[in-house]
């Protein structure tokens, strides 16, 4: 009996033994079968998300759009500024409001510092840039709309100042906005550039600073002689100041104002050009113009002409 029971223990040890192989297996198996699923799990939610991303950039690329948001320097009137109100106001946000309201799109107004306008265009922050923006001599930067303002460039200089013509600038303190078309103007060294390179020369100082607002100021306070800047802006800051400046006849430079749209840009730059042509075609766009004549607009667009 000894001896059978000691067959039969090493009989069940090794049931025993096999069971707990067994058992060892299907841990194994139970693990490997978790991960499988989990794999699959995973691959399916990338499969999902790919499929998202790439509906949605189906969906942009039909023009599914929702909203417009318009880079513009918020101290540039009359094409974008706060008003007394609080509000941002202006010509070229009007006629992007229109567009909007045409296209079912939300306008999202966006301040941007003017410094930072191919940043916030490249990064995506913002869909254009629209607020008296000069496409001369940016056309291979940009993808813009077709123009529509012809503008100039001129000095500004108080009303009493003994400063009547370009000539009289020489040994003056001028200044301008940082980044503007009114500095290109003056400090671009190009071929054709040669005699407002030659003007700026005669300057005491060309000095530059953040806005018109700041520059008028100054003006005002007598630290400079005059400003050089874009017509529409002058207008506007002669008409609203009374008679506390003037304006010289003749202007340092002309140029176009149109959209500017990230390189590219195609798609989003047609949209917007066929609805302004719309606009064109049934009197609003002039309409919105005369809302601006006290500014010189009406005789400086050129959309449609």
């Amino acid at each position: 009996m000894k001896k059978n029971s000691k067959v039969t223990a090493v009989i069940l040890s090794a049931v025993l033994a096999m069971s707990m192989i067994g058992c060892g297996s299907s841990a194994e198996d139970t693990t490997n079968d978790a991960a499988a699923t989990d794999a699959v799990t995973d691959a399916a939610a990338s499969d999902e998300a790919t499929d998202a991303a790439d509906e949605t950039a189906d969906a942009q690329a039909a023009g599914d759009r929702t909203q417009l948001i318009v880079g513009f320097d918020a101290e540039y009137p009359p094409y974008g500024y706060m008003d007394e109100n609080g509000e941002y106001v202006g010509f070229d946000l009007d006629l992007a409001q229109e567009v909007c309201d045409r296209n079912g799109w939300e306008l999202v107004k966006q301040p941007i510092d003017w410094d930072a306008k191919d940043m916030e265009l490249n990064s995506g922050s913002i869909d254009c840039i629209w607020n008296g923006f000069t496409m001369t001599g940016r056309e291979d930067d940009y993808t813009f709309s077709e123009p529509y303002v012809d503008n100039s460039i001129v000095v500004v200089v108080a009303a009493d100042s003994d400063i009547q013509s370009l000539e009289d600038l020489a040994g003056k303190v001028v200044a301008t906005q940082a980044d503007s078309s009114a500095l290109t103007a003056l400090t671009d060294d190009s071929e054709d550039n040669k005699d407002n390179i030659a003007l700026a020369a005669t300057f005491a100082d060309l000095q530059q600073v953040a806005d018109y607002n700041s520059a008028f100021m100054n003006l005002e306070a007598g630290s400079i002689d005059a400003i050089a800047v874009d017509i529409g802006v002058a207008q506007y800051q002669i008409s609203s100041r009374g008679d506390m400046f003037r304006q010289l006849d003749t202007p340092i430079s002309t140029e176009q104002y149109a959209i500017g749209f990230k390189k590219g840009n195609t798609e989003l730059r047609d949209q917007v050009q066929n609805t302004l042509n719309e606009m064109v075609s049934d009197g609003t766009f002039d309409k919105i113009v005369a809302n601006y004549e006290d500014y010189n607009l009406p005789a400086m667009v050129c959309l449609g002409k």
